[in-house]
């Protein structure tokens, strides 16, 4: 499928920057990798925070995965305007986001959704709130099995689990379990560390329902780790970045051959001395969480060095200036792709046809309608 200059937009003289590109006949292919990396379509459960956008979210039904995970309400509505099946609300909703959550249940009835837990009060509350809207709700109780982000520790999830089957209105579905901490380079590496971690949820699962003879769901994993969740476990898998792909993970994860479907482009708009030049891709329009060089590469003129970055600009050394002008367009392929979408209200679309969309980033909001 690789060609030569495959990222090339038409009728670029048209095109504003800084400016989000996703490619169609990319996205394709990753959803085809994806599918033929796991040996049921049940065991995928996607992150949609990645890609945050309804016809994503689309292309990925149209192929045949019906179940999702998201961080935010917003993500979750989207999910529920596509008639996703199922959805797991992979955060614990606290304050007014339990009334958002059991508005998307009653908006979006033709969707399933879930959330996570790790605490009782929390729990107590989500079971009044569905007990005065005569319902129920779904719940995995999040372990933490080594990120110290969320989670309750395995050691002490059985005294939480033994809590939640007596509460009414309550209904413990499973297991989640993210483990971000490991995303070593190395395979051999990341798979001596998801070791304990599978054992764990292996020994949880069977002990909960050995109590109450429910089979109960294991949810476990992000990119780095789910090719091994996805050929030594039954777990659901979530990757999300597969999608996209990214500098970073394209260099990290080489066993991992997703095509990159996402750049940003770029225009020079200075020449500010002999040896730099100036671009519009500040840190407003690519993720810049991580250290200057390692914020964009690009792909069309990869001689370039970041030298510094502010919310508007991007400057550059080369040794090579004759061979930039200003105006010159630049294709950046972004090291984090999921914070470099959630800065664009909307992107370009290289459709297969090579006809140019835009597309909404809709779930980048804090807030559609809910």
């Amino acid at each position: 499928m690789e060609k030569k200059e495959w990222y090339s937009l038409p009728n670029r003289q048209s095109i504003e920057t800084p400016s989000l590109i996703f490619y169609e006949e990319r996205i394709c292919e990753n959803i085809k990798i994806i599918k033929n990396m796991v040996d049921d379509l049940d065991k995928l459960r996607p992150h949609v925070k990645t890609h945050k956008c309804l016809e994503i979210t689309n292309m990925l039904i149209s192929g045949g995965i019906n179940k999702f995970k998201c961080a935010t309400i917003a993500e979750a509505e989207m999910l529920g305007m596509a008639n996703a099946k199922d959805v797991l609300l992979a955060y614990q909703p606290v304050g007014e986001n339990i009334n958002r959550f059991f508005k998307l249940k009653r908006e979006y009835s033709n969707t399933h959704f879930s959330c996570l837990v790790d605490n009782l009060e929390i729990a107590q509350k989500l079971a009044k709130k569905a007990s005065s809207e005569y319902t129920t709700v779904d719940v995995y109780i999040d372990l933490n099995v080594g990120m110290n982000r969320t989670g309750i520790l395995p050691e002490f999830a059985s005294t939480l689990f033994k809590l939640l089957i007596s509460i009414s209105n309550i209904k413990v579905s499973g297991l989640h379990a993210y483990d971000g901490h490991i995303h070593d380079a190395s395979m051999e590496i990341r798979k001596q560390k998801s070791e304990p971690v599978i054992t764990w949820l292996k020994r949880l699962k069977e002990e909960f329902e050995s109590i109450t003879g429910n089979k109960l769901t294991v949810i476990a994993g992000g990119t780095p780790t789910f090719p091994i969740y996805a050929d030594e476990t039954d777990f659901e898998c979530s990757p999300g970045t597969f999608i996209l792909w990214d500098k970073g993970y394209q260099d990290a994860y080489p066993e991992q051959q997703f095509y990159t479907a996402a750049l940003v482009a770029s225009r020079i708009v200075s020449k500010p001395i002999n040896g730099l030049v100036c671009t519009d891709l500040g840190h407003k329009a690519v993720a810049a969480e991580k250290k200057l060089t390692n914020r964009v590469f690009f792909v069309n003129a990869p001689g370039l060095v970041v030298q510094s970055q502010s919310e508007e600009h991007l400057v550059l050394s080369t040794d090579e200036p004759e061979n930039y002008k200003i105006g010159d367009m630049l294709y950046g392929l972004p090291y984090h792709i999921c914070p470099t979408v959630a800065l664009h209200e909307k992107t370009i679309c290289l459709g297969a046809d090579k006809s140019v969309r835009y597309w909404d980033i809709i779930s980048r909001k804090r807030k559609i309608t809910i």
